[in-house]
């Protein structure tokens, strides 16, 4: 008979800080305009996806 054990714990992590626009870039300002309204209507899903595409133009250097 063959034994089973447990995997250890997950560890889960703050999720990352928001991405502040980049002064002067039209695109991160467009995003965090998105973003806010977003919040606004309580889709935080949709914020989350914002945050992923800023920090993604952001990374990219654009």
């Amino acid at each position: 008979m063959s034994e089973t054990t447990m995997a250890g714990p997950v560890q889960v992590g703050l999720p990352p800080e928001q991405p502040e626009p980049v002064e002067g870039c039209d695109v991160c300002g467009a995003l965090a305009r998105a973003r806010e309204v977003a919040r606004l209507d309580g889709d935080m899903s949709k914020v989350s996806g914002l945050n992923v595409e800023m920090r993604t133009h952001q990374a990219a250097g654009r």
